[in-house]
């Protein structure tokens, strides 16, 4: 899982994909059914409440209804959901504090395996 990561104590804006993340990845059309990886749920319930959870998704409209259920029966807890996104890279351009604080945080993992990073904040 590789060294902890280290945040500020400052609230953050999470920004998830869903297929490959949260759940297996095109689960959805393979299997007819949304199926939740391994740790996911547990991941995104530790983060905490004053934070702010974004997922992005390239699944179309036509998905919309059976995912936005499947994330309400699971209890996954988001402020936003947007479908439709591009397949390709996500790209987050932020400043830095003059502080040296940097304002922006990638994480990448294989797919289909939640092995998110233990987040630590500064204390």
């Amino acid at each position: 899982m590789g060294q902890p990561l280290i945040l500020s104590t400052l609230p953050k804006t999470w920004i998830f994909d869903i297929d490959g993340t949260i759940v297996k990845h095109n689960g959805y059309k393979i299997d007819g059914h949304d199926t939740l990886l391994k740790g996911a749920k547990e991941y995104i319930d530790a983060i905490p409440s004053d934070d702010y959870i974004i997922i992005l998704t390239s699944r179309t409209d036509e998905y919309k209804e059976m995912t936005l259920a499947f994330l309400k029966e699971n209890g996954i807890r988001y402020d936003d959901i947007k479908f439709n996104m591009p397949m390709g890279e996500r790209i987050v351009v932020n400043d830095r504090k003059p502080s040296g604080l940097e304002m922006s945080v990638a994480i990448n993992v294989d797919r289909d395996i939640c092995e998110l990073p233990v987040i630590e904040r500064e204390k």
